[in-house]
């Protein structure tokens, strides 16, 4: 142990529902490329983490939210290699304005709901993690990738 304080990443992510559906981007990048995600991205500095998310939610898929209505659901401490840690923090919208429009196509392949009981088969495992602890509600952390 090196006793130096992490550094982690911080990442939102939006679980946009419509009843029990959830919308998924397909990736369009390197990271990943043709798997599945809930829209996501980084925190900027001197943002909170709802107002992050609804930026990045409105980023990707011009869904209008109000920060107020984003309920945090789920944590994700997860490990993506020895270098980098990242905290996801995974906020639910039911509220929302819009109709999902892929308006980052260099980064996304496509937009699709999917239902709760059918996700896709192909899922990032990082968002995985926040969307499954969500779901199966397993308590508000997970830990991804840590051995």
């Amino acid at each position: 142990m090196s006793g130096h304080p992490a550094t982690p990443v911080i990442d939102t992510h939006v679980i946009l529902r419509d009843g029990d559906k959830v919308l998924f981007s397909q990736r369009g990048g390197p990271y990943g490329y043709g798997r599945w995600h809930m829209p996501s991205g980084k925190l900027d500095q001197k943002e909170s983490l709802p107002a992050g998310a609804a930026r990045e939610l409105f980023e990707e898929t011009g869904i209008t939210v109000d920060p107020t209505d984003l309920r945090m659901v789920q944590v994700v401490h997860h490990r993506q290699d020895d270098e980098v840690e990242r905290i996801g923090f995974f906020f639910e919208a039911v509220e929302w304005e819009g109709n999902p429009v892929n308006k980052e196509p260099e980064k996304c392949l496509a937009l699709t709901w999917f239902t709760v009981h059918e996700l896709p088969d192909d899922i990032i495992e990082y968002p995985q993690a926040g969307l499954l602890g969500y779901l199966n509600e397993t308590g508000p952390l997970t830990s991804h990738n840590w051995r």
